[in-house]
């Protein structure tokens, strides 16, 4: 197979709690959101999405995404889309750095590789290892009532581990985090992440005022792994390190120093699920346990993660989110949808979820051979 076409659309999606709140005052109320489709030259077609978490959370945006899918797009005419170890180095070789665009097709890639073969992708990563697995919500920065009555709401709903969104004064932080394990039982779990917005003294502050409290877990206090090192010898907190995993030979200097307990494991910040996995399995050799997920996104993204978290050791399965739990839109009819805080990857060949072209609209550009 060759690669005949790539067409690259767009849309918005929204918070579907209205506005999502992080530390240093960044707030999301809507995303622009990329969708690529490769069609191959026997008609089969594959669809991957990204969607950076604004332009002030990683190196990347949702412009920066469609100017370098410019450039991409491209070079993979003629490829042949299911061999995707040559996908990846014909990007490579297109494009330095842009992991995050590059995602997008890759992802795209697994889809139509999975499509051709009648294999979901998770199967493809590996194997189905578990059939369905707890997924985790975050809870936007706020007064600690309104934090509080959040993470009730989604108890209700049939979720138990709560990613709190935190970075401001540490003294204020430890009332939210407080105020969170009052409203929740001995089944949930909080994981208190500043997503690297304190500074080293505060963050040092902010793991005294936490530590000894339970079912708490100390994500990315700082924004380098230095920093969050010289936090980590100073509590006994579990630690999950995130902005900082950005590909395999950062895992493995967070690793050798002795820096987490756990990852979050973002598709699109390492480039795809190729590489992805390439960690999955690093961690799951090494012992450190897996959040999977991704920076932002709908349906595809979320079929994506729900593939490779299905295809985790389920002992080294920390937990997932469904991110189009969390937006307003839907390009694959709400597809994989959650249930009662549970997720699972589709059974159908390739993401196993089908894209509503007419909700997406005509591609705001496209490449063919």
């Amino acid at each position: 197979m060759q690669v005949a076409r790539v067409d690259v659309y767009g849309y918005d999606l929204t918070y579907v709690h209205g506005t999502y709140v992080m530390s240093g005052g960044r707030e999301i109320v809507s995303l622009p959101s990329t969708v690529v489709r490769v069609t191959g030259d026997d008609g089969t077609q594959g669809f991957g999405e990204t969607c950076p978490l604004g332009p002030a959370y990683l190196p990347a945006h949702g412009a920066g995404a469609r100017a370098a899918l410019r450039e991409l797009a491209p070079a993979l005419l003629g490829v042949d889309p299911l061999e995707l170890a040559i996908v990846n180095d014909r990007l490579d070789a297109t494009l330095l750095g842009h992991a995050y665009a590059k995602s997008a097709i890759d992802v795209a890639c697994w889809d139509l590789l999975g499509r051709s073969t009648g294999q979901p992708v998770c199967v493809l990563l590996g194997g189905r290892r578990q059939a369905s697995y707890p997924l985790y919500v975050a809870i936007p920065l706020g007064p600690p009532e309104e934090m509080a009555a959040h993470v009730r709401a989604r108890r209700e709903e049939g979720i138990h581990h709560f990613q709190l969104k935190l970075g401001a004064d540490p003294h204020d932080d430890a009332g939210r985090v407080r105020a969170v394990l009052d409203a929740t039982g001995d089944e949930d779990i909080v994981i208190a992440d500043a997503n690297g917005g304190w500074r080293l003294q505060d963050a040092v502050v902010a793991a005294r005022l936490l530590e000894g409290l339970d079912r708490v877990f100390f994500e990315q206090p700082c924004p380098t792994l230095e920093e969050c090192l010289y936090v980590r010898q100073r509590t006994t907190l579990p630690m999950v390190l995130d902005e900082v995993i950005t590909d395999a030979p950062a895992f493995l200097r967070a690793f050798h120093a002795g820096g987490m307990e756990a990852i979050n494991l973002k598709i699109s910040k390492l480039g795809g699920l190729t590489r992805a996995r390439q960690i999955r399995e690093l961690a799951e050799t090494l012992g450190i346990r897996l959040t999977i997920e991704d920076t932002w996104g709908g349906d595809l993204v979320t079929a994506a993660v729900s593939h490779l978290a299905a295809s985790v050791l389920p002992d080294a399965l920390f937990t997932v989110s469904f991110m189009n739990d969390w937006t307003n839109e839907h390009v694959a009819g709400y597809e994989p949808r959650s249930s009662g805080g549970v997720g699972a990857a589709p059974r159908g060949a390739g993401l196993g979820v089908e894209v509503d072209l007419d909700v997406l609209g005509a591609p705001l550009f496209s490449f063919a051979a």
